[in-house]
């Protein structure tokens, strides 16, 4: 049943984590992601879930990994400063493989920046903040009904591949008002319980689709939980053929499912002269600008990327053979322009629009600078 109300940004984040599942929040109250917290301390209780307000983000993020090896559903949500804290358990969770959601409304930076001030800083964060290879999803919307539906689709592919997702909004989505329309008949998606006998049972031996079958704990089937490289039991272990052989289907596990994780956005691209590629609050920017440009006769279209990590980059590619003018849009000093650079090579001319001040980028300076090209 359709649901039509006016709803915020991190309203939508709340309702969303809610309809997937969602019965644990730690965290830490950091603008411009408090409404969330806020949302998930009075909401939590009335479905039978928890909400705890931990020291500070580092111990938010362990409390999630804890509440989700015991079976729950788990989120924390922060922005840039206390997203750099949660990096340690982050890593912790892609080596362990216990799902769980991290949001991270991004806030003006460098430090704390400017709080009250939208961003997209954190796109390299996002995937390259943690130590060591690991794979990563990275989902980012731009409206607030996507903010609902992608926040679903966050915690089904967390728990489908048995991995830590990062749900990348920017204040100017997090704090944006929209009338939406939410239909309650959605699929939820819930992570897969070993079968068989208990004393055969190894967490990490390899699967068809190499995601690992972990148990509930408490559920009769044992396995050991560490950081360290480990063996299919679990336990710790320098051996350097079983070391190649975890790291190496970490990272296939999400590249064999790249079809099924990615996920983009095209508009007016049929017969584009000139691709705007932008995500998150910056789509909106493109999308204003293509309607001007299109009314002074330019060809404009839009390449959104919605799953910023892993990047859709075989539909960019196609796209830069036929149209050879890009321009990336980005509130920060420029980020993933680098990655369109890298998947386009020599086929397109990229250009590149930023802003750091915390002001966002207007259509018509985009407009401006298309006409430029």
């Amino acid at each position: 049943m359709s649901k039509r109300m006016l709803m915020q940004g991190n309203e939508a984040c709340v309702r969303g984590a809610l309809k997937a599942g969602m019965r644990f929040f730690a965290g830490y109250p950091i603008t411009p992601s408090t409404e969330i917290a806020e949302g998930c301390a009075y909401e939590l209780p009335r479905v039978g879930g928890k909400f705890i307000q931990m020291e500070d983000e580092l111990a938010s993020m362990a409390a999630v990994i804890g509440a989700s090896v015991a079976g729950t559903k788990s989120m924390t949500a922060t922005s840039g400063p206390g997203f750099s804290l949660k990096q340690e358990n982050i890593g912790f969770a892609a080596q362990t493989e216990i799902p769980c959601v991290i949001v991270d409304v991004q806030r003006a930076g460098p430090s704390t920046g400017l709080p009250t001030s939208s961003s997209q800083g954190d796109v390299m964060q996002s995937r390259w903040g943690t130590h060591g290879d690991h794979p990563i999803i990275v989902l980012s919307p731009s409206s607030v009904t996507e903010t609902y539906y992608l926040t679903i689709r966050a915690f089904n592919l967390s728990e489908k591949y048995m991995t830590p997702v990062i749900f990348l909004m920017d204040e100017l989505i997090g704090h944006l008002r929209e009338t939406v329309e939410l239909d309650d008949e959605v699929e939820i998606i819930d992570r897969k319980q070993p079968q068989g006998p208990k004393g055969d049972y190894e967490a990490y031996q390899e699967t068809e689709d190499l995601v690992p079958v972990l148990p509930v704990f408490g559920s009769g089937y044992y396995y050991n939980i560490t950081g360290l490289t480990h063996n299919t039991a679990g336990f710790p272990t320098n051996n350097r053929l079983i070391a190649d052989k975890l790291h190496s289907r970490l990272m296939q596990k999400i590249e064999k499912h790249r079809k099924d994780i990615e996920d983009y956005e095209e508009h007016l691209t049929a017969d584009a002269e000139v691709l705007l590629v932008a995500y998150g609050g910056s789509a909106r920017v493109a999308r204003a600008a293509i309607e001007e440009l299109r009314g002074k006769g330019v060809k404009a279209g839009l390449y959104r990327p919605i799953s910023i990590w892993p990047m859709p980059e075989e539909r960019l590619r196609q796209l830069s053979e036929r149209i050879k003018k890009i321009l990336v849009i980005e509130h920060n000093y420029g980020q993933y322009v680098h990655e369109v650079e890298r998947v386009v090579h020599e086929d397109a001319e990229v250009s590149f629009i930023g802003r750091v001040s915390g002001a966002e980028i207007q259509p018509a300076e985009v407009v401006e600078k298309v006409e430029a090209m």
